[in-house]
């Protein structure tokens, strides 16, 4: 409907313009008519003329895993909202970055400077994060060095490999 409708007005505007000229009718007028003219086509134009040059929708991730061991080392992608990716486990990774998001809060943020942390060692895993979540980029780095670390990584199990197992989720 609305190309129909963009079309009528293209076709009608010249129309109108050259009659305007011809009975010397105020330039105000013809500036009026063709303003409105012009917000008219725009707002008529077709939504898909603008999807082609807009980003993937949805949240997309890049996962890259090393020496977690049991396989789960190498690079994952995890497509949001829809779901897919080549993670082995693209739903439950979305739902567990989709847990920790909160209003004002950076899901992917790093532990506080001046956080208290066990000092523990959960293992050599690294990990970094890479895409977009909600709107805004993401890049973040997680290991298993404390104990602040070790629960931020837990967090975003099975986006990251399970502890202990290198195996998802």
């Amino acid at each position: 409907m609305s190309q129909v409708m963009s079309q009528f007005v293209s076709q009608l505007i010249p129309q109108v313009v050259s009659r305007i000229r011809r009975a010397d009718t105020a330039r105000p007028v013809l500036r009026r008519l063709v303003a409105v003219a012009a917000l008219t086509s725009l707002s008529t134009a077709p939504p898909a003329a603008y999807a082609q040059d807009a980003p993937p929708r949805g949240d997309r991730l890049t996962v890259t895993v090393r020496d977690a061991g049991g396989g789960a080392d190498g690079t994952y992608e995890v497509r949001c909202r829809p779901g897919g990716g080549s993670h082995p486990d693209p739903a439950g990774a979305c739902a567990a970055v989709e847990r920790n998001t909160r209003w004002g809060r950076d899901a992917f943020a790093p532990a506080p400077r001046d956080a208290v942390c066990t000092l523990q060692y959960g293992g050599p895993a690294s990990a970094r994060v890479t895409g977009t979540w909600a709107g805004r980029p993401v890049d973040a780095t997680y290991d298993r060095t404390n104990g602040c670390e070790i629960a931020r990584w837990d967090r975003l199990v099975p986006l990251l490999p399970e502890a202990g197992t290198g195996g998802r989720g």
